[in-house]
C-alpha cells in the first residue's frame, strides 16, 4: 500500500494542522498533503504566530489558505490524521468509509495536540513540540510503508 495524498485536520484550520501540513510537505516531498479544518472559516490565512514559529523552522505556510473538510477530500486522502480523539470520532461518524484511514497525529505517543488558538507563543510552541514529534513518527511510517 503507497500512501500518496496524506488530509491533516484540526478545528479552524489556522494553527495546528497548518503547522503539519508544512512540516509533512516538507518531509514527504512528492506526495500530496493538505490541511483542512472541521469548522474552518474560509479563506483566512494561518495564524502569525504559527507562522513565525515555522519560519524558524525555514518552512513557508504564509500563503496558508484555511478550507473546510469535505467529502472529496476525504475520498482522496490515504491517511487522515487529526489532533484529537474527538475529531476523529467527528470524522468518522460524518463519513462512516474512513474508519481505518482516520489516526491522531500522535497516535504512537497517545497524546493530543491541544489548540493553541488565541493562546500565547509557549502554548504554540507546546503544540508544536507535539506536532513535530507526530509528524516525525508518521514521516517514518510512510516512508517504511510506502517503500515495500
Amino acid at each position: 500500500m503507497t500512501i500518496q495524498n496524506v488530509l491533516i485536520v484540526c478545528i479552524g484550520n489556522i494553527c495546528r494542522s497548518p503547522m503539519a501540513e508544512g512540516l509533512m510537505r516538507e518531509a514527504l516531498p512528492g506526495r500530496d498533503v493538505g490541511s483542512a479544518g472541521l469548522h474552518a472559516l474560509l479563506g483566512r490565512g494561518a495564524d502569525p504566530i504559527a507562522c513565525e514559529l515555522m519560519n524558524e523552522r525555514g518552512i513557508d505556510i504564509s500563503q496558508h489558505q484555511t478550507r473546510q473538510i469535505e467529502l472529496e477530500l476525504v475520498q482522496r486522502a490515504d491517511l487522515i490524521l487529526v489532533m484529537d480523539r474527538e475529531q476523529r470520532r467527528a470524522i468518522e461518524e460524518r463519513y462512516l468509509f474512513a474508519a481505518g484511514k482516520v489516526f491522531r497525529l500522535c497516535e504512537f505517543s497517545d497524546q493530543d495536540v491541544p489548540d493553541p488558538y488565541r493562546a500565547d507563543r509557549s502554548i504554540f510552541q507546546r503544540s508544536l513540540a507535539l506536532i513535530e514529534d507526530g509528524a516525525q513518527q508518521w514521516v517514518k511510517r510512510i516512508s517504511r510503508v510506502s517503500s515495500r
